[in-house]
């Protein structure tokens, strides 16, 4: 009995990412991130991600689903998120697949104040760092 040969399939078109695309906030966003104690980058789901010891802090997105957004995404502590977008909904929104666990986004695309950017990125980066990292934050 002859055996059948598998034809190789056919290459899928690469189609690029919306977040693929850096937009003029991504540079100081990943300044504030690096500078935290022991931080890296990895490109997750075609964006800049952000983490320490593997665990997510921030995540930056533009044009997400064709959204038209610059922004990034973070961790937040419970009840941080409904206080921030009730203060000011133009600045601070619920981002989609992570909102409902608390992660408040912080948009760029808008004249962001960068102390409130720092802000909300240290406030997730103290949700997910051990306690040793965050003694070297608060001492610096």
């Amino acid at each position: 009995m002859a055996r059948r040969r598998r034809l190789p399939r056919p290459a899928r078109p690469t189609r690029e990412h919306p977040g693929d695309a850096a937009g003029p906030g991504l540079a100081r966003l990943r300044a504030i991130c690096l500078a935290l104690p022991e931080a890296t980058e990895k490109k997750a789901w075609g964006s800049p991600t952000f983490r320490v010891r593997g665990k997510l802090f921030a995540m930056y997105v533009n044009d997400h689903h064709h959204d038209g957004i610059e922004a990034v995404w973070c961790n937040a502590a419970s009840g941080v998120q409904a206080l921030a977008v009730a203060a000011d909904p133009r600045r601070y929104f619920v981002p989609p697949y992570v909102g409902p666990r608390g992660w408040i986004g912080l948009r760029l695309d808008r004249r962001p104040s960068w102390r409130a950017v720092a802000d909300g990125v240290r406030d997730g980066y103290r949700v997910v760092a051990p306690k040793r990292l965050l003694a070297a934050l608060d001492a610096s």
